[in-house]
């Protein structure tokens, strides 16, 4: 019976499930869409480049370090960007990322030299960088630590999301050539474009902290501050404990930042280099290889990409495993992407390969990120992640110079292919040789 002096406390469970369910529907959608964005516009380059190519007379070594120019400008602020989440203001900031990328992505309709795809990917990169860092120190001000490993896994969807999406409709401009533009310049633009309307919309969408959000009650901003500060109070105290240079002495955090260089050195050059691979294998067997014939399948590879992140993160939840679903992640996309080159296949076959790779190339990527909490110390892991995610970018600036120049060379894409299928094979050896305590969703 209420206490006649006052009204009864809120029931503290049931206000932090209201929270959660609040938080959980009016901030995961709006990054959802941001990162099917960001990644598309870092990602059409590979369905343009099946015009741009002869319509410019670019060689593949130039595609090749044009893709890879993007990871060295995205390096630049991808620190500083973190930061200026925490100190300063997310929304202000995605909003700027999302109208200078948007812009840069359309100012890639303009290009017509080499010098100018190279610096319009650099500034690329420049733009968007701070962005996937940001949203995880963004994450931290809302969702509580044993959320933020679901609420990472729901926003990885939109890696093999937007490239399914991007492919059909890439497909559908590269067909057009309104107002005397040809279709590759239709790509930028049209699909820059919503990067620049929704970072003029995100101010009003976004809000910074649970403090700020008058669509929670203020018990339940109460609560989930409360929650928040006490977890931030918990690593303080810990993370002093363990310094940059004594992580970088521990052979786990090597082994983790060897596992995800060797990965991303061929899931970055895959990234690009697929449509073009594609195309190739399509004319190897007699099958149509026109542009949109090429991108049809490709949206289909990227759609058993999808059901690989869905699967992965039920899977390696219900059985707390991690590192094993991670390896065989990066050693099944190797070995089905190496069979997918054996000559003489029906396109049917080759297919059917491709499809086992786009679903285990975005497998492994879920259970990698949970991985160094459970290998390292709570403190360890803090200060090694950020290294962590500067090899897994680095990475990028390799695998695709590396595979323009073996093309430019005149090796054939088959070689190219199995390079990168040796680095996923690599990657997932380095992260077997982890050794994860048991009992803590280990292996």
């Amino acid at each position: 019976m209420p206490d006649a002096t006052g009204p009864t406390p809120p029931d503290h469970d049931r206000v932090a499930a209201s929270a959660r369910r609040k938080v959980a529907w009016r901030v995961l959608p709006l990054v959802l869409v941001m990162y099917i964005i960001a990644y598309l516009d870092r990602a059409n380059a590979g369905f343009a480049k099946l015009q741009m190519k002869e319509d410019l007379g670019f060689t593949d070594d130039v595609f090749g370090w044009g893709f890879g120019l993007f990871f060295a400008g995205y390096l630049f602020l991808e620190v500083p960007g973190a930061l200026l989440v925490e100190h300063w203001s997310a929304r202000k900031w995605f909003a700027r990322i999302l109208v200078t990328w948007g812009a840069c992505s359309m100012g890639m309709a303009l290009v017509s030299t080499p010098n100018q795809f190279y610096i319009a990917r650099f500034l690329l990169g420049l733009a968007e960088a701070g962005f996937f860092p940001g949203v995880i120190v963004y994450f931290t001000h809302w969702f509580p630590r044993q959320e933020r490993a679901r609420a990472l896994s729901i926003m990885l969807l939109a890696v093999p999301g937007s490239l399914m999406m991007g492919s059909q409709v890439s497909a559908i401009l590269l067909e057009q050539s309104w107002f005397g533009l040809a279709g590759w310049q239709w790509v930028f633009i049209v699909e820059g474009a919503p990067a620049v309307l929704l970072g003029i919309a995100v101010p009003f969408l976004l809000t910074d902290r649970p403090r700020q959000a008058t669509w929670l009650t203020r018990e339940e901003r109460d609560g989930l501050e409360e929650t928040l500060e006490q977890e931030r109070r918990d690593a303080a105290a810990i993370t002093g404990q363990v310094t940059l240079r004594q992580a970088l002495g521990r052979r786990t955090v090597w082994l983790l930042a060897l596992g995800i260089l060797m990965t991303n050195t061929g899931g970055y050059a895959l990234l690009y280099w697929l449509p073009t691979a594609v195309k190739g294998m399509l004319e190897a067997t007699g099958s149509a290889a026109t542009n949109p014939d090429v991108l049809d399948w490709i949206g289909l590879i990227y759609l058993c990409g999808f059901a690989g992140v869905w699967v992965s993160g039920r899977s390696s939840d219900a059985t707390g495993d991690r590192k094993w679903h991670c390896v065989a992640g990066q050693v099944g996309t190797g070995l089905f992407l190496a069979l997918s080159v054996i000559p003489g296949q029906p396109w049917a076959v080759v297919f059917a390969w491709l499809c086992l790779t786009g679903f285990f190339a975005y497998f492994w990527i879920t259970p990698f990120w949970v991985l160094p909490t459970l290998a390292l110390t709570s403190s360890a892991a803090a200060v090694s992640i950020g290294f962590i995610n500067m090899c897994a970018n680095v990475a990028g600036t390799i695998g695709n110079p590396v595979f323009g120049s073996m093309k430019a060379i005149g090796l054939p894409d088959a070689a190219g292919l199995l390079l990168l299928a040796m680095c996923y094979g690599l990657g997932g050896v380095f992260v077997a040789l982890i050794q994860v305590k048991r009992g803590r969703g280990s292996s």
